[in-house]
């Protein structure tokens, strides 16, 4: 198999089993309508194993067709920016700090860090637009799920680099 369709098929299964971490374990934040997941693991999973493009692509797609099947239709175009953008800063940062000598479980949790970041400011961001001052009430729960991505991302480190790309 060459290595373009190689990278084709990784990125479709990070897709897939980024929808499907979305989906199965879904726990519902009180008075937010929202839900936290082990999602954002493979998000930051899927730039460090993939690159910044081709992991940017599968973890948006595999996070917004999972916000598409819940029903969350409004939250489907900002859910593919924001967690595009978190695979894409996650392999430009791990790339970065291990050129530099770093080593991969560090590097891995600054790029869980800067996750959180991206995820929580980006959905404040939208949903202040949507919903006003009442979107702060969502800032914890998204600062949890980052830190939940965080530490499952590093937990799976060792396993998701050993795939060939």
């Amino acid at each position: 198999m060459n290595s373009k369709t190689l990278r084709l098929v990784n990125s479709a299964l990070f897709a897939a089993l980024t929808c499907v971490a979305t989906m199965c374990i879904h726990i519902p934040t009180p008075g937010t309508g929202g839900y936290i997941h082990p999602g954002d693991a493979l998000v930051i999973l899927s730039g460090i194993v993939l690159g910044s493009l081709y992991g940017g692509l599968a973890a948006g797609i595999g996070s917004a067709l999972a916000d598409m099947l819940f029903g969350y239709y409004l939250y489907v175009p900002v859910t593919f920016i924001i967690k595009f953008a978190v695979a894409f800063l996650s392999a430009v940062i791990y790339r970065k700090l291990r050129d530099h000598g770093t080593g991969k479980t560090f590097a891995c949790i600054v790029c869980g860090a800067a996750a959180t970041v991206v995820v929580a400011g980006g959905y404040l961001s939208f949903e202040l637009l949507i919903y006003g001052r009442g979107a702060i009430a969502s800032l914890p729960a998204n600062i949890i799920q980052g830190i939940s991505g965080l530490v499952l991302a590093t937990l799976l480190l060792p396993a998701v680099t050993k795939v060939p790309v």
